[in-house]
């Protein structure tokens, strides 16, 4: 079954019909999936900074992700279960569009950093960051902090998906059909 096929028929269920029928419900998913989104990333943001030597620098790595990753975590979970209300809610909009593809396929990668940032503050538990992370290790960190920016930005232009990818987007094939 292509991905279209796989939208129209989840969208024809009765779970879909009833998410979109009651009106109240994607407005206050989106409302608490972009509130989880910044926690996230805030969270991500302050345990980054620490790993960088930017910021907390006095304070061992090891205390500052256990500080945020309550936060990071908890946020994750709640992202996937509004995001996938949202999606079941509309999904030829969601699964139509290459800015909902490129997002999560950015945040299974996001997410396996953060569990990586995990085991690192664990084996440095040692000291108050007096040695600073290898310079590979910095360059994920930073890499990983622009894919969540790029996230954010993929989630916000899944609405605009056709004028921000032009033909690449699978919206512009049917014709603009899902925004």
């Amino acid at each position: 079954m292509s991905v279209e096929g796989f939208a129209a028929s989840l969208q024809s269920t009765s779970l879909s019909e009833a998410l979109k029928d009651a009106s109240w419900v994607v407005p206050t998913m989106q409302s608490v999936h972009i509130i989880m989104v910044g926690v996230v990333f805030v969270s991500i943001l302050m345990i980054s900074l620490r790993m960088l030597g930017w910021m907390r620098s006095d304070e061992p790595l090891l205390r500052v992700w256990k500080r945020f990753s309550p936060f990071l975590w908890v946020g994750v979970l709640l992202m996937a279960v509004t995001g996938t209300v949202l999606t079941i809610a509309e999904p030829v909009r969601e699964f139509m569009t290459l800015s909902f593809r490129l997002k999560l396929v950015l945040l299974v990668i996001c997410i396996g950093s953060a569990a990586a940032f995990g085991r690192i503050a664990r084996s440095a538990a040692t000291g108050a960051g007096a040695q600073p992370l290898p310079a590979g290790t910095r360059a994920t960190v930073l890499i990983t902090l622009l894919l969540w920016v790029a996230i954010i930005f993929l989630g916000r232009a899944i609405a605009y998906d056709d004028s921000v990818w032009g033909d690449w987007s699978p919206v512009e094939s049917l014709g603009g059909a899902a925004t």
